[in-house]
């Protein structure tokens, strides 16, 4: 095993260490946890309060700084005020000696993993422009999110790698000072989640994957494109479908579920965030594995996560956000064991004013887009994607269970900034572009989007190709740019006399 990169890649951000070709907790940290294995008659925690003291012995135990005072009082008012007493009494005698357990198990079940992963899927760092894969179980998912929970991750180069904070420590002291339910609701999500794995052991997977589009040709594959390439692009735009209501995880068809992430994966999940990406990551909390090793997104960027378990239901956005019980996810698993749920991670521009509609920032929200869609596994089917195709088949040579469409929403368009309007036809256009079947677009009645179903049946109904559309977003934000429309584009494209002209379009 020492020889192993991945492993080697690994070992500065995972707590246990490696000696004669096995993996070990330092012995300190072993007898504690032993301790906390054996329930509270031995290892006297029994309040929240005693187990932040606790968590700072363990943290003290494998070399890292003191449990920061605020997390541990987010600890102690959590397990012992938030909670009720009974609650809080199962968690003491009951989850906490398993998760302790779990945790013992943790440098067997890692060599159990580098002993069945080749080293193309191994666990390990995945650093800027290093495309790759990462094929996780479970089980060891759920002992990496109980080291996040206990805060036993250490942070020391974390920063100089592009890394997010992973430890559950900021994401407890949030509960301390100026904090909305919605912070302890996701407390709660993540609550359920362990109370929901030590009473049952999923034995599924969960792969992470980099996905790089190359900033230079390489041997043939797909290169980051130009304005040049969407604008010739004759690719037929696929089926759009807008629906009002509903939410992006709760989409019926199995589909690419879009992310709208910040660069840094998770975003403010284990902080305060608590919009779109934090809350899928409070729901499916195996999506946290993944900031343990996945650097921060660059332009030409995205990251596919496929088979995170969803453990919790919801209702609410934002501050209204509440927790309101188990979720049984009944998706079917395919061929690696991973259940059939596609989250693609995908950052927008960030308050982007006048960039949003300068070509430049177009070019980059296009590319970004276009990357977390396309599927590089069947890049030879893409190999030529911008240029002349006869087929109408959105989907040629390829079988239809593996045409999977996309379903996304408004990204980057809350804090963001970005405009919907033009966000939903780049989307269209990235889609259309890698082949997708289909986009299923989730409006969450936006206002400003009333007409997007008019828009799409026109502009169905006229054949347009993706370097048209294309070439009419550009136009359209020049013109706005100049100061030569102040209409929105959906309203500015449809001609003004579309509705007498195409009135019959929309039953055809």
């Amino acid at each position: 095993m020492d020889a192993r990169g991945d492993l080697q890649s690994i070992l500065p951000l995972i707590p246990v260490v490696l000696r004669g070709g096995a993996l070990f907790w330092p012995p300190a940290a072993q007898e504690q946890m032993k301790a906390l294995a054996l329930g509270p008659d031995v290892s006297r925690v029994t309040s929240g309060d005693v187990l932040a003291d606790a968590l700072h012995d363990l943290r003290i135990a494998l070399s890292l700084p003191a449990l920061p005072a605020r997390a541990a009082e987010g600890y102690a008012l959590f397990f012992d005020d938030l909670l009720s007493r009974a609650h809080a009494r199962d968690w003491f005698s009951d989850v906490l000696p398993r998760l302790a357990r779990l945790l013992l198990r943790l440098p067997a079940l890692l060599q159990d993993h580098y002993a069945a992963a080749t080293a193309a899927l191994g666990l390990r760092l995945l650093g800027a422009q290093e495309s790759g894969v990462v094929l996780v179980g479970q089980e060891l998912s759920a002992a990496l999110l109980a080291c996040a929970l206990f805060c036993l991750f250490p942070t020391a180069g974390r920063g100089e790698a592009r890394l997010p904070a992973i430890n559950f420590d900021t994401l407890f002291a949030a509960l301390t000072y100026n904090s909305r339910p919605s912070q302890e609701h996701k407390v709660r999500c993540l609550a359920h989640y362990f109370e929901r794995v030590t009473a049952s052991t999923p034995t599924g997977f969960v792969s992470f994957e980099r996905k790089v589009l190359p900033l230079q040709p390489d041997s043939g594959g797909i290169t980051y494109p130009d304005i040049d390439a969407w604008m010739k692009s004759s690719v037929p735009l696929c089926p759009f479908r807008v629906i009002s209501s509903g939410l992006i995880e709760d989409e019926e068809q199995e589909a690419l579920e879009v992310d709208f992430a910040n660069k840094y994966l998770g975003g403010g999940a284990l902080s305060r965030g608590c919009v779109q990406e934090e809350i899928r990551f409070m729901i499916n909390p195996e999506l946290i594995v993944g900031m343990l090793f996945m650097a921060s997104m660059e332009d030409n960027e995205a990251i596919e996560i496929v088979g995170a378990e969803r453990f919790s239901q919801y209702m609410g956005y934002g501050s209204s956000f509440r927790f309101v019980g188990d979720y049984l996810d009944t998706k079917p698993v395919d061929a690696l064991g991973r259940r059939k749920t596609r989250i693609v991670a995908i950052d927008a521009l960030d308050c982007p004013t006048k960039l949003h509609y300068e070509t430049s920032g177009l070019l980059r929200e296009a590319d970004k887009a276009f990357c977390g869609f396309l599927d590089q596994s069947k890049h030879l089917f893409y190999v030529k994607p911008f240029q002349n195709s006869d087929t109408k088949d959105n989907c040629p040579s390829v079988s239809s269970d593996d045409c999977i469409g996309v379903s996304t929403g408004n990204w980057g368009c809350g804090a963001f900034g970005g405009n919907p309007e033009i966000k939903s036809m780049i989307q269209w256009l990235a889609a259309s572009q890698a082949h997708r079947p289909f986009v299923n677009y989730y409006t969450f009645e936006d206002a400003s989007l009333k007409r997007l179903e008019e828009v799409i049946q026109w502009i169905l109904h006229h054949r347009w190709t993706v370097g048209e559309l294309w070439h009419m977003v550009v136009e359209y934000s020049s013109h706005l740019l100049k100061g030569e429309t102040h209409e929105g584009f959906l309203t500015w494209l449809l001609p003004k006399d579309s509705v007498d002209t195409d009135a019959d379009y929309m039953c055809e």
